[in-house]
């Protein structure tokens, strides 16, 4: 498996419907909270955030 860093451009596997955000959408790693775990923005097409999530590696 690739060792994600931050500011990796990542994919959703699965949705996440409680923060909006759906399989396929795309997002950038802005933190390293633990091992598998991330903060990772989703903007518009402006580069206006519109989603901050914290999501599993997996």
């Amino acid at each position: 498996m690739h060792t994600l860093k931050l500011f990796d451009i990542v994919a959703l596997l699965d949705d996440v419907p409680n923060d909006n955000v759906y399989h396929g959408q795309v997002g950038t790693i802005v933190e390293k909270l633990a091992d598998d775990v991330f903060e990772v923005e989703f903007n518009d097409d402006n580069g206006v955030v519109y989603v901050q999530a914290t999501l599993r590696a997996d």
